[in-house]
């Protein structure tokens, strides 16, 4: 059983609980520990001993058409009931149960005796209202003690530790604290440190949880209970809750009424907190007197999933259990908790592939009972089987320990409601469309990847999608690792419970899911607040295939887009629209109202950009070099996609016009299953990328490639305008470059000019950062051509000690920025000394790591690794033998 709590029963007058039950004692009061396995099980025995004719149950009486539910064969816990405002379905509470909950307990015994089972604590919709009226910020929320399991928030009432609320000081022992100022009393706390021990739940365990229920009279422990929290009732009042008033006083009134019904043959479970005050006198007239006037708000209930995982959370919806998968084995192992506990941790860590016998199960256990000895207790707890696993099984480790922790000691358990439980619209239609996709909710977080040319996998991709639009995160997308083709998708899913609250939400929207996010589509496209958000919507309108969303969406952002001067908000809109027009081909669904906007917000961006780009400092310059490379790669996407022609459907590529360090930079390959695909974002130069026709080839429309030519010549005038910050005119000069437009010689001039002594430094260097900075690619340049690291190298050694210091932090962001392996070859090059470089593949011998020539032998050694990887069978031994160097040089680099 379980102490304190902030829950309780109604009123009652008549004798205390004693050991035998005699005629005219009263109700009998039950105060328990909430989510304790000690109590439930308390409980249980207390029931079958007195078999009671009601029994009644803190909690919110509106879910009293709910108990039967309970009884089904899909109810499994944990769940929780749930309680939103009909008209703010965001304002919501719950009460989880757990199968260790004595609430719960109650709940089944009473439904396996055919015993009425009533709710008796203050109703939800006064809960919910009060919560609204202290302004909370639209949730009623969730305690966070075990002991008590009723909302309660507000701007008076503190987050409180896993058992209550703790006063200090010499103000504790008032009853009436400051409005607005939680002052709560830890009731295992107290009781804990009176007892000499400095951490309550091991002083839990001691006396209850490794009590057990099969010696003395089952009634005991609720009588010795009720004697401490009455000591501790006069002592600190409520705790610091005034609420705890008037919820006392209508629990009080419903055991009234219900001894008028039953006579004194009625049960109550309630938080022990409570108990002395539902003991104490008190008249009907004053009761009503605390209830009046209460705010009140129309409510919905329903049973929800809950996980073990929330149970142990202190804040939000959590209960505040530490070890909620500890308390469901004691609860639910019928003998030898400690052996049976080891056994599942000893199964877990094999599965993890770490070794595990059943000596290390032995040794665990005597070194467990061994510590419990010494410390002084009845039976090993947690902690020492805990202390027990980590020498014995994890070898002193806390990484393996930690797996423990979060599988076995909180758990990934997910309850499950019947179909029978009431819920939203929506919400049935997301249950139904789960069960059709095979899509299952699951606690524990794992990774879900989708084929977007298979059915159900697109089916699923589009149901995650509108499911995010909705405002219901269940799944978040994720960087695919096995295809990086645009027909993938990677999602990272887990449903976590108030995920049943954004549901109820969404559901204003719409009576199914389709509906919903078309109507919130629209909603969001009306509400934007900038050009930039109009078109991610529209993405992920696409995404979420919404047809009948889109034309809303799209006559919006023409109309945005025709009104905003703004370069950088074009800028910044410009490559989610482009990103947009892939999905034609990949999920079938129409762009072409996308490609005439894209093309449009694209001139507009070529005519604003030079003017926007002139008298910029530091920051602002930077933000606008990211606009650039956003819309040189948004240009090169947009002129691939124009001619779909040349790509089976589901691809998407550039050739030529892309970023070399940016997101828009493609590398053209197979996927996993043979078919040709894009390779976006792999900080390669764009001539690298050779498959099919090139952007400025005969497959890509004359309009589309006026459209390139235009932004050539925009980034010709910005790599030539003297009032264009340093970091842009570098970066055009080497977009210019990376496209094949500029020739290295002309751009070894432009570099020199720029690195001439009559340029300011701090120039200089911003001008090499946006030349070769953004990543490996720049580096790769310097190292293949000598000329411009030589550049560099001869302006950095001329810089003046007194500018030195002001152009270092501006060179070390640039080379920090490139891979290891680039900055050794660099270092390497720049050590040897000018009129010493040669190319990096065959500078001259004795620096390590270069050869003044091909090594034959070395490139020998890899020839059976290329024959296996090539496929190629003996006869072409001597093919492979007999290449020349060059070939051979080819092979083995």
């Amino acid at each position: 059983m379980d102490a304190g709590g902030e829950s309780g029963s109604g009123g009652v007058t008549g004798g205390g609980v004693h050991g035998s039950r005699e005629a005219g004692a009263g109700p009998l009061l039950l105060g328990v520990r909430h989510h304790g396995p000690g109590s439930a099980r308390s409980v249980r025995a207390a029931l079958d001993a007195a078999r009671p004719r009601v029994v009644l149950i803190e909690g919110p009486p509106e879910a009293d058409a709910l108990i039967p539910l309970a009884a089904e064969e899909d109810m499994r816990p944990p769940v929780a009931l749930l309680a939103h405002a009909v008209d703010e379905p965001g304002r919501s509470a719950f009460w989880p149960l757990a199968e260790f909950s004595p609430e719960w307990v109650a709940i089944r015994w009473a439904l396996d005796h055919e015993v009425p089972a009533r709710f008796i604590d203050l109703p939800a919709t006064h809960t919910l209202a009060w919560g609204r009226d202290e302004g909370d910020g639209g949730q009623a929320g969730r305690p966070d003690d075990p002991v008590g399991e009723i909302p309660e928030t507000g701007p008076s009432e503190a987050p409180s530790d896993a058992h209550g609320t703790v006063p200090s000081g010499e103000d504790a022992v008032d009853d009436e604290p400051p409005p607005h100022v939680a002052v709560r009393v830890d009731p295992l706390g107290v009781l804990a440190e009176a007892a000499g021990y400095d951490d309550p739940e091991r002083w839990w365990e001691d006396v209850v949880e490794h009590r057990g229920t099969g010696r003395g009279d089952v009634f005991e422990p609720f009588t010795v209970l009720e004697e401490a929290m009455g000591v501790l009732r006069e002592t600190y009042g409520t705790g610091g809750h005034d609420r705890d008033r008037v919820r006392e006083a209508y629990m009080r009134l419903q055991i009234r009424a219900a001894q008028r019904e039953f006579g004194d043959d009625v049960a109550v479970v309630c938080g022990a907190w409570h108990v002395p005050e539902l003991r104490r006198k008190s008249t009907v007239a004053a009761d009503k007197a605390l209830l009046k006037g209460l705010p009140k708000v129309k409510a919905d209930m329903t049973w929800v999933p809950w996980t073990y995982r929330r149970l142990s959370r202190h804040s939000g919806y959590g209960a505040g259990i530490d070890s909620p998968g500890w308390y469901g084995h004691l609860f639910g192992a019928p003998d030898r908790p400690v052996e049976r506990w080891l056994t599942k941790v000893a199964g877990l860590l094999r599965d993890e592939d770490r070794i595990v016998s059943p000596a290390h199960v032995i040794e665990a256990v005597r070194l467990a009972e061994t510590l419990a000895a010494m410390r002084g207790r009845p039976l090993p707890g947690l902690s020492e089987t805990t202390d027990a696993v980590r020498a014995v099984m994890c070898e002193g480790s806390d990484v393996p320990l930690a797996l423990v922790h979060d599988r076995l000691v909180v758990g990934d358990v997910l309850g499950e409601v019947p179909q029978a439980a009431p819920a939203v619209p929506l919400q049935r239609d997301l249950d139904r469309i789960q069960r059709r996709l095979r899509l299952r909710p699951e606690a524990l977080e794992r990774e879900l990847e989708l084929d977007l040319r298979k059915e159900n996998d697109a089916e699923r991709s589009r149901l995650l999608h509108r499911l995010r639009l909705l405002g219901v995160a269940w799944g978040e997308p994720a960087a695919s690792r096995g295809s990086t083709g645009t027909f993938r998708e990677t999602w990272r899913l887990r449903w976590e419970p108030e995920l049943s609250v954004r549901v109820a939400e969404a559901g204003v929207w719409g009576t199914t899911v389709l509906a919903a996010a078309t109507a919130k589509a629209e909603a969001d496209a009306v509400s934007a607040s900038g050009l930039a958000d109009v078109t991610a919507l529209a993405e992920r309108c696409l995404l979420a295939e919404l047809p009948d969303a889109l034309p809303t969406v799209m006559q919006i952002l023409a109309d945005r887009a025709a009104l905003d001067a703004d370069v950088g908000h074009l800028a910044q809109a410009l490559p989610a629209l482009v990103r947009s027009l892939r999905y034609g081909d990949v999920r079938g669904t129409g762009t072409g109202a996308l490609t005439e906007v894209a093309a449009g917000l694209a001139e507009r961006v070529f005519v604003g950009l030079p003017p926007a780009c002139a008298a910029l400092d530091a920051e602002a310059a930077e933000e606008m070099r990211r606009h650039v490379d956003a819309v040189h790669g948004s240009v090169g996407l947009l002129a691939e996609v124009a001619s779909p022609a040349q790509h089976p459907p589901g691809i998407s590529g550039q050739q030529g016009g892309g970023d070399a360090n940016g997101p828009s930079a493609t590398v053209t390959g197979k996927d996993d299953q043979g078919a040709a695909t894009a390779v976006p974002g792999q900080g390669l130069p764009a001539a690298t990328a050779v498959s099919g026709p090139d952007d400025r080839g005969d497959a890509t429309s004359p309009a589309h490639r006026g459209l390139r030519g235009r932004w050539l010549a925009v980034l010709k005038v910005l790599s030539l305008r003297d009032t264009v910050p340093g970091v842009i005119r570098g970066r055009a000069v080497r977009l210019l470059l990376d496209d094949g437009e500029l020739a290295h010689d002309e751009a070894a001039r432009l570099m020199g000019l720029v690195l001439s002594p009559g340029t300011a430094p701090g120039d200089a260097a911003a001008w090499i950062e946006g030349f070769v900075g953004g990543g490996s690619g720049g580096g790769m340049l310097l190292v293949h051509d000598e000329r411009l690291l030589g550049l560099v190298d001869a302006w950095l050694t001329g810089v003046p000690a007194e500018a030195f210091t002001d152009v270092l932090p501006l060179l070390r962001r640039t080379f920090s920025a490139y891979e290891p392996g680039v900055r050794r070859t660099l270092g390497e090059l720049v050590r040897r000394g000018r009129g010493q470089r040669g190319s990096a593949a065959g500078a001259g011998a004795g620096i390590p790591g270069f050869g003044a020539d091909l090594d034959g032998d070395r490139a020998d050694a890899v020839l059976p690794v290329m024959r296996l990887l090539l496929g190629l069978d003996d006869d072409h031994d001597d093919d492979l033998a007999s290449a020349d160097d060059n070939d051979l040089a080819g092979v083995a680099g």
